[in-house]
């Protein structure tokens, strides 16, 4: 028997095949049961457009069997077979692709699709078997023929005796090695989870003989085990059956079934398009957070399936960042391959599909906050966070996207309010949207800064996230509405600008020598326009906040930012009076009462007294 060299090309993409091209050996199993599950297809094809044959879905399969003992794996289908010339053409020639030259031949759409594309999958079995051989008999045709090949050094083909025709692939699993166990390619749990995993929806069933276990007759408490025959993978795709079909307990089934969580999804989206690109989606809005959501270690991305075979655990493409939290999978029969079929070839197609996601989900959560809104705060209390480090990165080039999705606690509804019903309740008069930033509600309720904008009747937003200023910084505005702190230097309420300048210039002496008792702490001191009944604040100059300043300090990279402070003294509180007393009488008591007021601001802001030892002393020497 002759044996027959692979062309110079083939030989060299084989030993490509066999070490580099799969990142995962376990994949060999997943483009035989694909070849196989296009063997079939073609039965299918042929049956459209000839009488003389029938196809009748229940006789036609792929089997799995495993032999231990001999370290035998087959794989064997009852598809349409390879003649003596096909073989020779479709495993002599690496990637010559029999499965697209007969796409080409017949186009039929029609919801069947040929999964292989280049005819190299076959060649992913040397990765774990040293000898491949291939049984099959070819329909219309009386003889089988047997291909063999351990590896690049070529193949034989010869007559062989087969009854039904059909392929057979029988692996001869290679030996275990200090790196690799190939014996688990035999276990009966690890063919079941890789067939789970990749080829679970092959229109086909793909069969085991699964080992059971049942009570002993006339015994409680002994069990005999038996083999049974079983049908391993889903077959129909829930993506693809019809809407109308399937029910809420469906979809959360699925959810449960994929492990996408722990959780119940607060809603699901099912995606079923036919345009440019063809394609079928099911996301999933969680209701809760991985544990990882928040870490280096999470990793976003759908599954991405061409043709209802699995080519990408996690495609990162099809999600941006700011919805890494959805869950779900995409299947397309319209994906360019590599030889590999674990990546694209070129991300066109991908791009569009990704575009289209982004877009339902945006109008999916639209749908959520406008018709259940108790189900959008549950999501938004736990992924409100990433969608506002959506709006600050990309230097805010998702702002107009994401800002109608935004939400903060309020004021006066004592409860989160979004960015459009702030500004429908906005009085006539009132020209900017007010916030305040700190550690949480009870404290920012508390900020003196707040006292003047709450006196008017404005609505305050509370900033209780490190990101939420960040975010409004990079918004800027809403509705030609800018966004404006209680704590920045012109607050904008334009009665109370003159009466300040006007004690600022009475009491230029004190504010002077308060300045110089403070000298590199603060920027300036002034009259205070915003407090009623406490009697000093800080507040900032310029675009960093004294909130902003804490959080940027915190990072492990602490730049030692610090924001441009203003100390602000309330002209009708009666320290006032003690502070102009002091400055006419004794400029010791002066300093010590001006240190005092600083830390206590310090203290209201939630920033660290430089000399706590100091701070205590002070308060001794007035208090004696």
């Amino acid at each position: 028997m002759e044996k027959r060299q692979f062309q110079a090309e083939s030989k060299r993409l084989l030993e490509m095949m066999i070490n580099s091209i799969y990142t995962q050996k376990e994949v060999f199993l997943r483009e035989l049961i694909s070849n196989a599950s296009d063997a079939i297809d073609k039965i299918y094809y042929k049956a459209l457009t000839d009488d003389s044959l029938s196809f009748n879905q229940d006789d036609y399969y792929i089997k799995i069997e495993a032999d231990k003992e001999n370290r035998i794996l087959k794989i064997t289908d009852t598809g349409i077979g390879m003649t003596k010339e096909e073989l020779e053409n479709n495993l002599g020639i690496i990637a010559k692709s029999g499965s697209l030259a007969f796409k080409t031949e017949n186009e039929i759409k029609d919801g069947h699709d040929i999964i292989g594309q280049f005819g190299v999958g076959f060649y992913a079995a040397f990765m774990v078997a040293d000898v491949v051989t291939v049984i099959s008999k070819a329909l219309g045709s009386d003889e089988a023929f047997k291909w063999q090949s351990e590896g690049a050094d070529g193949y034989t083909i010869e007559p062989t005796e087969k009854n039904d025709v059909g392929t057979e692939i029988i692996l001869q699993i290679k030996e275990n090695t200090e790196d690799d166990s190939y014996e688990e390619y035999l276990e009966e749990y690890r063919l079941k989870s890789i067939i789970k995993k990749y080829s679970d929806f092959i229109r086909y069933p793909i069969k085991m003989d699964v080992t059971k276990s049942r009570k002993k007759e006339d015994s409680e408490d002994e069990y005999e085990s038996y083999v049974e025959e079983e049908t391993i993978n889903s077959m129909v795709p829930i993506w693809r059956k019809n809407k109308n079909e399937l029910s809420d307990e469906d979809y959360e089934n699925f959810y449960n079934e994929k492990h996408y969580g722990f959780d119940k999804p607060l809603k699901h989206i099912h995606i079923s398009v036919d345009g440019t690109i063809r394609y079928n989606a099911i996301l999933y809005i969680p209701e809760s957070t991985p544990f990882d959501y928040y870490s280096k270690e999470y990793e976003k991305g759908l599954e991405l399936y061409s043709n209802g075979v699995l080519i990408m655990n996690k495609s990162a493409d099809l999600l941006p960042d700011y919805f890494s939290f959805v869950k779900g999978l995409v299947d397309s029969e319209d994906l360019s391959l590599n030889i590999s079929r674990e990546m694209l070839q070129h991300d066109r197609q991908l791009k569009l599909i990704a575009k289209n996601i982004n877009k339902k989900i945006k109008s999916e959560l639209q749908s959520l906050l406008k018709n259940e809104r108790e189900k959008y705060e549950a999501f938004y209390k736990s992924f409100g966070r990433q969608l506002k480090f959506g709006v600050y990165n990309d230097f805010g080039a998702n702002k107009e996207t994401l800002q109608d999705l935004l939400m903060f606690y309020s004021s006066k509804e004592k409860k989160l309010v979004t960015l459009d019903e702030y500004i429908s309740r906005m009085p006539e008069e009132q020209k900017f949207i007010y916030y305040a930033s700190g550690e949480s509600i009870e404290r920012i309720e508390k900020l003196p800064q707040a006292e003047l904008v709450a006196d008017k009747g404005y609505e305050i937003l509370y900033f209780t996230e490190d990101i939420d200023e960040f975010a409004i910084k990079m918004l800027m505005s809403y509705k030609e509405k800018e966004f404006k702190s209680v704590s920045s230097g012109d607050l904008g309420i334009e009665e109370s600008e003159k009466d300040r300048e006007t004690k600022d210039e009475e009491n230029a002496e004190l504010f002077e020598e308060m300045k110089t008792i403070l000298l590199g702490k603060v920027k300036d001191v002034r009259v205070s326009k915003r407090l009623k009944s406490h009697p000093v604040c800080l507040t900032a100059d310029g675009e960093v906040t004294i909130e902003m300043e804490k959080i940027l300090n915190a990072m492990p990279d602490n730049q030692n930012v610090k924001a441009d402070k203003i100390l602000e003294i309330n002209p009708n509180h009666e320290v006032f009076e003690s502070l102009k007393h002091a400055l006419a009488s004794d400029k010791e008591k002066l300093s010590l009462y001006t240190n005092l007021l600083y830390n206590q601001a310090l203290l209201i802001e939630g920033l660290p007294i430089q000399d706590p030892v100091e701070f205590t002393n002070d308060i001794c020497k007035v208090m004696v």
